[in-house]
């Protein structure tokens, strides 16, 4: 269920969503399936080159790349649903949409959480990263990772489709449904959003600080590149935290707390307030499912022979 898709009779913001979301879902659908696929080719390409196991970080970019390839082939059923105003796809489907959307974003946002730490421990104690990386404990990982979302998510799978007005609707939220949303809200904030950002944070200042420090020593051009590489790594996790998620965390929770207000109170604030909060919410929202097309930067820019894989595949078909 989508929190941002509010269709509360007042104040309603109806034409701007299905304008607004149609547009942005088909956009990052395409433009995701496209970077998602790209870097799932090279992935393959460098696997198959080397005859060899995944590192740890390709692991994690793997497995983010793979959440990122099902959330945006939902979306063309999200955008779909805003063309038509009306559900077409049936109860089942209606579940698994917000089940998606959200294993897809928290899932994504303890794989980038965990991606710093790894890249943190690659800088300050690179002998530990050493003696410690093993594609078994990343596959271990990656799967607790998948395990926590998807049990996390359960409860989003109640949320069916219901007739409104002679209308099959889905991904709406129901005046009903808000006060229980609030209470999931305040845990997800915590543990879904403050808590990893924090991590990343912490892994940025901590990494930025120690390259400082190693600035004053000598060190040989290899090593250079790979503490740049790492710091490359944590700093875009960063950007799409503050780009993406911590947006969409904020207005919703704000979102929330107007609508709750609403339900008590009636519409005693101003409704250009009340409609510029739930524009902001979709907007937010759009962004929110945008990561998507973000994270294959990180494939490109510090994916491990990621970028050798682009050059020997560009190389041999220039000869040809």
């Amino acid at each position: 269920m989508t929190p941002y898709s509010s269709n509360f009779t007042n104040c309603s913001i109806s034409d701007f969503k299905h304008t607004v979301y149609p547009i942005a879902y088909l956009f990052i659908f395409f433009l995701g399936l496209f970077g998602n696929l790209i870097s799932l080719f090279f992935f393959i390409c460098s696997s198959f080159r080397r005859k060899a196991s995944f590192s740890p970080v390709n692991i994690l970019m793997l497995n983010l790349l793979l959440s990122d390839l099902m959330m945006v082939c939902s979306l063309p059923f999200r955008a779909a649903y805003y063309l038509m105003d009306y559900w077409a796809f049936g109860d089942i489907t209606c579940r698994i949409m917000s089940y998606v959307f959200y294993i897809n974003m928290y899932g994504s946002i303890y794989f980038l959480a965990v991606l710093s730490m790894v890249r943190f421990v690659a800088i300050v104690k690179p002998f530990t990263y050493v003696r410690w990386q093993s594609s078994r404990r990343a596959w271990t990982l990656c799967t607790v990772i998948w395990l926590i979302v998807s049990v996390a998510s359960i409860p989003l799978l109640k949320a069916g489709t219901y007739e409104d007005s002679n209308q099959t609707k889905c991904l709406d939220l129901r005046p009903s449904q808000v006060g229980t949303i609030i209470m999931l809200n305040r845990g997800v904030l915590v543990l879904g959003f403050v808590m990893p950002f924090v991590v990343i944070s912490v892994c940025y200042i901590f990494a930025a600080l120690y390259l400082l420090k190693l600035r004053k020593t000598r060190q040989n051009q290899r090593s250079q590149l790979n503490h740049k590489k790492s710091c490359s790594l944590v700093i875009i996790v960063l950007l799409i935290f503050l780009a993406c998620f911590m947006p969409y965390h904020v207005v919703r929770t704000l979102f929330l707390e107007a609508e709750m207000d609403i339900q008590d109170n009636g519409y005693d604030k101003s409704c250009h307030y009340i409609e510029s909060l739930r524009k902001a919410a979709v907007i937010t929202h759009c962004l929110a499912s945008g990561n998507s097309c973000l994270d294959p930067l990180l494939f490109f820019f510090v994916g491990e022979n990621f970028v050798k894989s682009y050059l020997v595949f560009a190389k041999s078909h220039l000869n040809n």
